[in-house]
């Protein structure tokens, strides 16, 4: 199972749903308080449903994050999945966050704390530049969601009118 983060112009939400749908089959897509970010689940795994959405011509989709994780926006929840989803990797990596809706939590704190939890417990480097993995973070209100992935893995499509 994959948990998709993805966006598409505000007003725009129920075009990106149908075209979740057509493109992965399976899916349960939720809106959220924010005009434009939807939250996906499939039961497909990450390459298939990153291989499909790639072959999709999409006209309402701009990003796509493919995540692990969807659990509560706390940090030391949030570290404990980075490193468990980060052992076994060899090669440098970069901690990305977005936060909305949630106050108590910034983009570079979570940023610091989870690339320092990575390298004090894995020795892995930080390389903010071209990391060979990107520890994804979206935090939506009170939820994170928290992925690896290869910088390849983040879909970016251009929508079209």
């Amino acid at each position: 199972m994959v948990v998709l983060i993805v966006t598409c112009p505000p007003g725009r939400e129920g075009d990106a749903i149908l075209e979740l749908e057509w493109a992965l089959g399976k899916v349960h897509v939720r809106g959220t308080d924010w005009g434009g970010v939807l939250i996906a689940e499939t039961p497909l795994g990450k390459d298939e449903a990153i291989k499909r959405l790639l072959s999709f011509e999409t006209q309402a989709l701009q990003r796509v994050t493919p995540l692990d994780y969807l659990l509560p926006a706390g940090i030391e929840e949030m570290e404990e999945k980075a490193v468990e989803l980060m052992k076994g990797k060899t090669g440098t990596f970069a901690v990305r966050a977005k936060v909305r809706g949630n106050k108590k939590l910034g983009e570079k704190e979570i940023e610091r704390a989870l690339g320092s939890r990575i390298v004090k417990e894995l020795d892995l480097r930080v390389d903010l530049s071209r990391p060979d993995w990107v520890v994804a973070v979206e935090v939506i209100g009170k939820k994170a969601g928290l992925g690896v992935l290869r910088g390849d893995e983040i879909l970016k499509f251009e929508v079209k009118d």
